[in-house]
């Protein structure tokens, strides 16, 4: 009998964390299979707030067309006092910018999110299979063995590296016996029904406050005639079931019975867990999503934050199959754990305050859009580095126009976007060092990228809008090394060769010499790859 096939990659889990995971897996031409418990795709709104990064991510993973067009802005609150219904401006809307192309919170029911994701995949030639659920995990130092339950029977699937992004009831985290720490207050459970809804305004999300925080919410979902509605229920209180008795419980409470429900599409009684994993992997197996941290659903934060988990973790894990050191694994954690540890107390003070109606709490900037993360001070970005006026390294790279040689604007997102690292060299000065910079002929691939302050050759791009200069806070000759997930690996305002083929080592293969990158290297002003 032949030995089972060895696969690159197994993504355990098809919501929105291990599909993004998954397709930025698969761009990079690893061998990856995807599976999910589910008999199919999941079909409640559940997590319906996409934050402003996540879209840059999404840009960027090739789904964001299918979630704009199953999307829009937040409506504002409406919120019901008796005859009365006062407007409240949960989010300030704000106009696109060149370093911020997506500034608003994106409203999308996630069953939409996911088959965004899912049509990706298949773009790439990778399909969910769904209906096969982990019975046994087990691992040595080259591989992992996950033993699989579907219909059938069971298969055994090796694999150099396993993920699980299997949800808050992770098998993949109780498989590794990693502990699960924090709260569920089982006294505060939420009925969430997605049901279609005559008589009632969709301008607004709808909030009917009630005594000891026990309101009812109805928020419209986009291009439909469905509203996902959220009814914080009594402690001991039986959750109704059939339409009927949801209808009656609606209209004891709101008061007003012109409202009416239809069809009901999908039902879930939610507990505000608070909890974050010990650990974030075990050996060759590692937590993405829900299955490292759970949150209450204030603020949108719980999918987004587990999107970029996945982010971080696939250019990470594609280079160490390509032969970067094993430790680069290791920052995975030590990047992802602090963030995921801050969200949860965002999102544990915002629902805390909705409770009680805190004007504060139904507030969104900011803090819940996620622009404003950095991974600064962490194992990949040391605090004694060079920086700019705005960037520090571990920052997240803005967004940029920039003049072509055509005369035809450029997006800098557009230049960044793919699985490779970016160097951005700003001037003279450091575009001869990026010339002179060495690449590893194996992983992720470099482009070059020359920007010139004002028009000066045709060959190069231009800031003619200082758009760059001013995003980024340079203040002379720069160079800039642009990570895979799109934040800041180095700054380079001096010795720019030195430093940045030092932050170049720390995570890439063993970079080639300085002769073979001569050999081999192409640099354009649009954007030359080596």
């Amino acid at each position: 009998m032949s030995d089972p096939r060895v696969i690159d990659v197994l993504v355990i889990g098809a919501g929105p964390s291990g599909s993004a995971l998954a397709i930025d897996l698969v761009r990079r031409e690893l061998d990856v299979r995807i599976v999910d418990r589910s008999p199919h795709a999941f079909d409640g709104s559940r997590a319906k707030g996409v934050q402003p990064r996540s879209l840059e991510v999404l840009e960027d993973l090739g789904a964001l067309p299918d979630v704009l067009a199953g999307g829009s802005t937040y409506p504002k609150l409406g919120i019901h006092a008796g005859p009365l219904t006062v407007p409240w401006k949960m989010f300030t809307h704000r106009e696109a910018t060149p370093d911020v192309p997506y500034p608003n919170t994106w409203l999308i029911p996630q069953f939409r999110t996911d088959r965004a994701l899912h049509a990706r995949l298949s773009e790439l030639g990778s399909e969910i299979e769904f209906g096969r659920e982990l019975t046994e995990l087990t691992q040595d130092g080259n591989t992992v063995v996950a033993k699989m339950a579907g219909a059938g029977g069971t298969e055994e699937i090796v694999a150099r590296y396993v993920l699980g992004a299997d949800g808050g009831s992770s098998a993949v985290r109780k498989q590794l016996g990693i502990g699960f720490v924090g709260t569920t207050d089982e006294s505060d459970r939420m009925l969430i029904v997605d049901a279609s809804v005559t008589g009632l305004a969709r301008d607004r999300w709808h909030m009917w406050p009630g005594r000891g925080g026990r309101f009812i919410g109805a928020c419209p979902l986009p291009h439909s005639d469905m509203f996902q509605w959220m009814i914080r229920l009594k402690p001991g209180e039986e959750p109704p079931s059939q339409k009927e008795d949801i209808v009656q419980r609606i209209h004891s409470h709101t008061r007003d019975r012109r409202i009416q429900l239809h069809d009901i599409h999908w039902t879930s009684v939610f507990r505000p867990n608070i909890r974050l994993a010990r650990s974030y992997g075990r050996g060759r197996v590692f937590l993405v999503g829900d299955a490292a941290h759970v949150h209450t659903p204030a603020g949108a934060q719980g999918l987004n934050t587990g999107i970029q988990d996945g982010y971080n973790l696939g250019w990470k894990l594609a280079q160490v199959l390509a032969g970067a050191d094993e430790t680069l694994l290791d920052t995975y954690e030590a990047e992802r754990q602090p963030i995921a540890a801050g969200v949860l107390g965002l999102s544990t003070d915002k629902w805390g305050g909705i409770a009680k109606l805190d004007p504060s709490s139904m507030k969104r900037g900011k803090d819940e859009q996620q622009l404003a993360l950095t991974y600064y001070g962490g194992p990949l970005a040391p605090a004694d580095g060079m920086r700019t006026t705005t960037l520090r390294v571990g920052d997240r790279a803005p967004d940029a126009e920039l003049l072509s040689a055509d005369g035809t604007w450029t997006r800098l997102f557009d230049v960044l976007r793919g699985p490779e690292f970016t160097a951005i060299a700003y001037g003279p000065d450091a575009a001869r060092s990026l010339e002179d910079l060495a690449w590893p002929t194996t992983g992720a691939r470099l482009k070059r990228l020359t920007v010139q302050p004002a028009a000066a050759d045709g060959q190069t791009l231009t800031d003619s809008k200082h758009t760059l200069r001013r995003a980024y806070g340079l203040t002379g000759d720069t160079l800039l090394l642009i990570r895979p997930d799109g934040y800041i690996g180095h700054i380079a305002t001096s010795d720019f060769l030195t430093t940045t083929q030092t932050a170049v080592r720390a995570m890439t293969p063993q970079a080639r010499s300085r002769t073979m990158s001569q050999q081999s290297h192409t640099s354009s002003g649009s954007g030359g790859t080596a």
